[in-house]
């Protein structure tokens, strides 16, 4: 066992490193990766400046943290759990849909996160392209292989990618009209209940889209000729 004085030396540790965490989260979210310097970072945080390169190496390492610690998880947990082998194609869009809007319970970090993916989008760093490979890349392709899968065709056509983002998008479109939301139907985010039940209905509307693509395919009824 760590002797006392070490244990509040982690302890405080782990709390300035947090604090310098959500403090880069926001100034970035508001100004950006230029226009925010460790510095501002450093004050915010109130902690030394050498803070930041002591536990995220420099201001990049720090950017980078923000886009994938903040709401938990990952990408491959995400792939990992609703693409186990197994998993019939209702459970998997149901696991889909739960570990994607559980973020949601975080309120305003949440909030924050979406800010600053736009703001990566209108003014995109070397971040953007480390972000499709890590965490849109993989999630999109096991959606697509459920699809496949359940479509019963060997290889994903331009309909199923178009299906696997419009499914990905019940679910983006609640982070991205987070504040909408709750100035039309504020009851619909107010609980983790109500973040529940958002998952519940997503998942099945998710599947009356595939059950929508599934007959759309399907070959068209016979027509016997008149004797």
């Amino acid at each position: 066992m760590a002797p006392p004085g070490e244990r509040a030396s982690r302890s405080d540790g782990a709390e300035s490193r947090e604090r310098i965490l959500y403090a880069a989260l926001r100034l970035f979210a508001e100004h950006g990766f230029a226009k925010t310097s460790t510095r501002e970072i450093a004050k915010a945080a109130g902690v030394n400046i050498a803070a930041i390169s002591y536990y995220f190496g420099d201001k990049a390492g720090l950017y980078s943290a923000t886009f994938n610690e903040p709401m938990g998880g990952s990408a491959g947990d995400l792939v990992q759990l609703f693409g186990a082998p197994g998993l019939d194609t209702a459970e998997a869009l149901r696991l889909y849909m739960v570990a994607y809007v559980e973020p949601l319970k975080h309120g305003e970090i949440v909030r924050q996160c979406m800010r600053l993916h736009m703001r990566e989008m209108v003014e995109p760093t070397s971040q953007w392209t480390e972000e499709v490979e890590r965490d849109i890349r993989g999630p999109h392709e096991a959606l697509v292989r459920i699809l496949v899968r359940h479509l019963g065709i060997t290889k994903a056509d331009d309909d199923v990618h178009r299906l696997a983002l419009a499914i990905n998008g019940l679910a983006l479109q609640l982070f991205v009209m987070q504040d909408l939301v709750e100035v039309l139907r504020p009851a619909l985010l107010r609980s983790a209940d109500s973040i529940d039940r958002w998952a519940d209905r997503l998942h099945l509307y998710a599947m009356a889209m595939l059950d929508a693509e599934t007959a759309r395919r399907a070959p068209p009824p016979s027509r016997k000729k008149a004797p």
